[in-house]
């Protein structure tokens, strides 16, 4: 998980939903405020791992997970794409 391609994928991934959110907000305006911060929160964690920060906090480390940003990302985008 901590592989140079892992992290390029994670760092893809959050740049393309950045620009996303950046440049057709329309569907944000539809989402639950919950779903839109787990949405920003897989971003943000999608760029933490992207650029190579790892934590030594086990808490830390969990909340900041590429599987946990992956997951949060991918449950953005089909929200975005279903409307829901």
């Amino acid at each position: 998980m901590y592989t140079g391609m892992a992290r390029m994928l994670s760092l893809l991934m959050a740049a393309s939903l950045a620009i996303l959110i950046t440049l057709y907000p329309l569907p944000l305006a539809r989402m639950s405020h919950g779903l839109l911060t787990m949405l920003v929160w897989g971003i943000c964690a999608g760029f933490v791992h992207g650029m190579g920060f790892d934590p030594q906090s086990r808490v830390w480390r969990w909340l900041f997970s590429p599987v946990l940003a992956w997951t949060l990302m991918g449950l953005g985008v089909v929200v975005i794409i279903t409307g829901r």
